[in-house]
């Protein structure tokens, strides 16, 4: 794929999407940002990039296929991360999942198929694995929907599993095990961690403590992204993106409270608990798939990613912008 090639990135002003087009436009790619529409022209974590001069920013609704086939016209790929996310949000409204997850999936498959789209990434999640029948997880292993936004995944990994083989569809799924860093949720685990340590509270509460997790970086995560899409390989396929290591939750929120040099103990919440068999007990990354087939490598180490994600966010302009952001991805 040239340079000169258009990419939109639906998603783009949320968590990974706004890391993934401003590291798009760093590597000199044409990128058209697509994500929810609403009344304020509101663009995410893209509103202050320092990219802001090359961006083009499209707010629209990844559920209306007419929004989405018109945001695609004239682009060469798509990078689809469009989704909700929220697991617990999955438990009170399913269907919010099935419109957003599945059908918005199909309106970029569909689309795809009319406009001729050269390459299409459908992002997946580690979550359609459930808990691991075996470790390191490869793509192989078992698909299993233990809650409904994991199903509402392996049902949009298989529409476009199936676009590929009816209609050879260049789709390529990827699968990243847990994205950390700047600009994530609130809800996720270190963020979680690292906003309570801040506030002062005595206790860190948190939910179940012993499953354990596979923490990419998110640059890293991206890095992945794009030596997918490099790779004249991997169409019709699943392709994880992971460190092929592991750290418990309770560990984690130790090394976060060491590295904050603070004595913090922590505490389990129930309104933080999982229904016990809608729970990933473990998820370690087989990467092995990824290393074979491109140049990639984890750079970011989880001691020092960490430490950059504390310092982004005791800082007070992050911080503002941060409470005031409640973003899907």
């Amino acid at each position: 794929m040239g340079l000169n090639k258009k990419i939109l990135i639906t998603g783009a002003t949320g968590f990974i999407g706004s890391h993934l087009v401003e590291k798009c436009i760093e590597n000199g790619y044409q990128v058209v940002s697509f994500d929810r529409y609403n009344s304020n022209n509101d663009w995410g974590w893209l509103e202050n990039s320092k990219h802001r001069k090359d961006l083009r920013v499209i707010l629209g609704d990844i559920r209306d296929y007419d929004s989405v086939n018109k945001a695609m016209t004239n682009c060469s790929a798509v990078f689809h991360l469009a989704a909700l996310i929220g697991i617990p949000y999955s438990y009170q409204s399913p269907l919010a999942y099935i419109r957003t997850n599945i059908e918005g999936t199909y309106n970029i498959l569909e689309s795809s198929k009319v406009l001729g789209i050269d390459q299409i990434l459908i992002t997946s999640t580690s979550e359609t694995y459930g808990s691991a029948q075996y470790v390191p997880i490869d793509e192989l292993h078992p698909l299993v929907g233990q809650s409904p936004y994991s199903a509402s995944k392996i049902a949009a990994d298989q529409l476009a599993v199936s676009y590929y083989r009816s209609f050879n569809l260049p789709v390529k799924i990827v699968r990243p095990f847990n994205t950390y860093g700047p600009r994530q949720s609130a809800r996720a685990i270190i963020p979680t961690i690292i906003s309570q340590i801040i506030a002062g509270k005595e206790e860190i509460e948190l939910g179940n403590l012993s499953p354990t997790r596979d923490l990419t970086y998110v640059e890293d995560t991206c890095q992945g992204f794009l030596d997918i899409y490099n790779s004249k390989k991997l169409y019709g396929e699943v392709t994880n993106i992971g460190t092929n290591s592991e750290i418990s939750i309770e560990s984690l929120a130790e090394l976060i409270i060491k590295t904050m040099k603070t004595d913090k103990s922590i505490s389990i919440s129930k309104n933080r608990v999982r229904p016990v068999q809608s729970e990933v007990d473990r998820l370690v990354c087989d990467n092995s798939k990824l290393i074979k087939n491109t140049p990639w490598k984890q750079k970011i180490k989880l001691e020092d990613g960490i430490k950059k994600v504390i310092d982004w966010m005791k800082n007070p302009v992050n911080n503002k912008k941060y409470k005031s952001k409640q973003y899907n991805i």
